[in-house]
């Protein structure tokens, strides 16, 4: 059985991968890395409390077969682009980095649709920043996978729930079909199903439908 590795397990991406993690019988355990203690019991998971700002008192923690990582904020939660780059950026690649020395064969990101390294917009060009970066490391199997919006249960952002009011709107009259808002769950079965694949290699995996 696998031993998984998930950064950003309290978000609404982790919340559902780590659900489903911990009822797959491929996986024996589950790692996560968070902030602070967390309210979930199960003989499979592992709760790891870190300092993200300080990896290297946990960097040799990041040891198994796949690493997940969905980690990520907004700017309004960061405050500012340069704390919004520290995590959706520094921390990830910090981990993914680690992961690669300590031998972690496999790596499944969360990106977004749109990211580029050479965007004119900050968060697409931070996004396609830590792709180009962790590609760079050499895991053997590299998924990266780019949504467009999400539909997160319960979500309490007013603007994502707009967004995706309108997009959904704009689907039904077959406009905007590569935006089609995804919801987490289905990104998560589509994370734990690229780690089982025994697939090879770099692949972007994007959600786009005709």
């Amino acid at each position: 059985m696998k031993k998984a590795l998930v950064l950003g397990a309290t978000g609404a991406v982790g919340k559902d991968l780590v659900e489903r993690l911990l009822s797959d019988d491929a996986f024996g355990e589950v790692d996560i890395f968070v902030r602070r203690q967390v309210g979930w019991d199960d003989p499979k998971l592992r709760v790891h409390i870190v300092d993200f700002d300080r990896p290297e008192e946990w960097n040799h923690l990041l040891s198994g077969d796949v690493l997940f990582s969905c980690l990520g904020t907004t700017i309004k939660a960061a405050g500012s682009q340069e704390a919004q780059w520290k995590v959706d950026y520094t921390y990830q690649y910090n981990a993914a980095k680690a992961a690669r020395e300590n031998g972690v064969p496999t790596y499944v990101l969360v990106s977004a649709i749109g990211a580029s390294s050479q965007s004119k917009f900050f968060y697409t060009r931070m996004k396609g920043t830590l792709d180009d970066a962790v590609q760079a490391l050499g895991f053997p199997a590299c998924f990266i996978l780019r949504p467009p919006s999400l539909i997160r249960k319960g979500s309490d952002r007013f603007g994502e729930k707009v967004g995706v009011a309108v997009l959904k709107a704009f689907n039904a009259i077959g406009l905007l079909r590569a935006y089609r808002p995804l919801p987490t769950e289905d990104l998560a079965d589509a994370m734990i199903s690229l780690a089982k694949s025994g697939e090879e290699g770099v692949e972007i995996v994007s959600f786009s439908k005709s």
